[in-house]
């Protein structure tokens, strides 16, 4: 079982919720995460404790967005491709991917996503603006290239495999 089946499993993305989640509101409302976390604990100068509600309505969100949209009208845009992609990808060790993405790239996108996430949190710890600026720029930078090349993924692989083609509409 793939890292990535694992997560998935932590977020209930079943078959249907996968296709909720591949909804370009869910993609894009989904990138405000990081900067309400952030904006969130820093604001614990303001409002000491109180910071934690806002904080776990964040936390929250990461957990009730890949579920609370409907179907997508349509796939064949970015965002959806993106999300297909991921499929795509954590079904890896069930239908073999090409070999050009099977590369130590993804992990290393992945990488600079989490070290901007790191950064961020330091910035939080010690009121750094330039700090979040940096995280929150760093771990959207690696996220946004990985999601691109999930969709060229899933553009690859959706001729190739039967179920992929049926996520194509």
């Amino acid at each position: 079982m793939t890292l990535e089946r694992r997560i998935a499993r932590v977020f209930n993305l079943t078959d249907d919720n996968w296709m909720k989640h591949a909804n370009p509101w869910s993609v894009w409302t989904r990138y405000s995460v990081l900067p309400l976390i952030v904006f969130a604990f820093w604001s614990r100068l303001w409002i000491g404790w109180w910071c934690l509600i806002p904080a776990g309505a964040a936390l929250l969100w990461v957990f009730l967005n890949p579920i609370v949209f409907n179907r997508p009208k349509s796939t064949k845009n970015w965002a959806s491709k993106a999300v297909l992609g991921e499929r795509v990808y954590l079904n890896r060790d069930i239908v073999e991917i090409p070999v050009i993405h099977d590369t130590p790239l993804y992990k290393i996108l992945n990488t600079i996503s989490f070290t901007g996430v790191m950064i961020a949190t330091w910035a939080i710890i010690y009121y750094s603006i330039w700090g979040a600026v940096l995280g929150v720029a760093l771990a959207y930078l690696g996220k946004s290239w990985y999601l691109d090349r999930m969709v060229w993924l899933y553009e690859m692989m959706k001729s190739r495999d039967a179920e992929y083609q049926k996520w194509d509409y």
